[in-house]
């Protein structure tokens, strides 16, 4: 009698485990409007604090197969990266202005070679800028780490800068696949390695026509955000499906008109805002005016300010209300909710890769987040 061999069974893969948000946008908007109060308390200082507590929030909200994630980094980490940064890039500063007194006729020719020197240290900062997020940033107890050059990154993104120049931004897609390979070939989670799948030319394939439209955008205002919110989308989806950890990889589903809706949120509190710090200029100004007792051509100056300290000082706070009410905005719709749009549109596949993983890797300082914070190129 014939005997069939016997076929060993395995077990079928498990499906996708979801990204959640679990949040409440109510928490996250008294977080944001005691820190605003903080800043406006502490002239600005707060902010490192702020932006600590608000990736707290994020990433404790973040659940990845039911786990959240924890962020370790400290304010005080912040501020003192930021000032060893501002000790750095100040004598860039110096050498200019000087250079700009003692040679005016040469100023644009000083401007070229600043220009390049601190897009060099933008770059920089933002690579170590997520080297030091990574490294603060753990999950089922086992920290995210970087290794890699700040500096071999940003003469990288330089060559590709000259690119973007001679095709007039038509490679971004190519650029931005080849500097996040390099950023992801250098993370790891614990002892798996990272990587980047995605291409240039499927990034391209998808938001090719957006360049197209782009021209116009820029004369007609209500297609223009139209056309940043469908290009944010389509780069969101197409970076995040890149992702992978050994063999746990990212997918999102994110739709293209999924940030429609914020940006114009953005655009009308904006607007809104600009009509309320006016309306109150105009009422300082009218009291002021009515304060010094004298006649309106005496009391108002030759570039229509009036000279009363009383305006200075109400105008000045006026102005620091506006400031910090315009970046509670901007975190609400553009940190908050676009971080709750997109993480509800992953799934990560083979999660089970990540059950054993060793724990590796060591702290990185906070000189790049002080580098982004002081160029203005940080991001979450």
């Amino acid at each position: 009698m014939n005997q069939m061999s016997a076929v060993p069974q395995y077990p079928p893969p498990l499906p996708p485990a979801p990204l959640a948000f679990s949040d409440s946008r109510r928490d996250f908007f008294r977080l944001i409007v005691r820190g605003a109060a903080l800043e406006l308390v502490t002239v600005g200082f707060y902010r490192f604090w702020l932006v600590t507590d608000v990736r707290r929030h994020l990433w404790s909200n973040t659940l990845i197969d039911g786990d959240g994630a924890e962020y370790t980094g400290r304010g005080k980490e912040l501020l003192v990266g930021f000032l060893f940064a501002l000790a750095i890039l100040a004598p860039f500063w110096l050498v200019y202005f000087l250079i700009s007194i003692e040679a005016e006729r040469f100023r644009a020719f000083a401007s070229t070679p600043l220009f390049l020197a601190l897009y060099v240290f933008g770059q920089f900062a933002i690579y170590r800028a997520r080297r030091y997020r990574l490294t603060r940033t753990v999950w089922r107890g086992v920290r995210f780490w970087m290794d890699g050059s700040g500096w071999a990154y940003a003469l990288r993104a330089m060559g590709w800068a000259v690119l973007m120049v001679l095709t007039l931004g038509l490679i971004l897609p190519w650029r931005e696949a080849a500097l996040e390979r390099y950023k992801m070939r250098h993370s790891h989670y614990g002892d798996l390695q990272g990587g980047f799948d995605g291409r240039g030319w499927d990034f391209f394939k998808q938001a090719w026509w957006l360049w197209l439209a782009a021209p116009f955008a820029l004369v007609l205002f209500p297609l223009a955000p139209f056309v940043y919110a469908k290009f944010k989308a389509i780069e969101w989806r197409w970076w995040i499906s890149g992702i992978r950890f050994g063999d746990v990889r990212l997918e999102s589903t994110l739709r293209g008109r999924a940030f429609y809706g914020l940006y114009w949120k953005v655009i009308g509190w904006s607007f809104l805002l600009s009509i309320g710090l006016g309306v109150y200029v105009a009422a300082v100004s009218a009291l002021a005016i009515s304060v010094s007792g004298r006649p309106l051509a005496q009391a108002i100056g030759p570039n229509g300010i009036p000279h009363a300290p009383l305006f200075v000082v109400l105008a000045g706070i006026g102005y620091l209300a506006y400031v910090l009410a315009f970046n509670v905005m901007m975190r609400l719709y553009l940190q908050r909710d676009v971080w709750a749009r997109v993480s509800a549109s992953v799934a990560v596949h083979d999660i089970d890769a990540a059950a054993n993983v060793t724990a590796r890797g060591d702290l990185a300082s906070a000189l790049g987040e002080g580098f982004a914070d002081g160029l203005d190129v940080a991001g979450f």
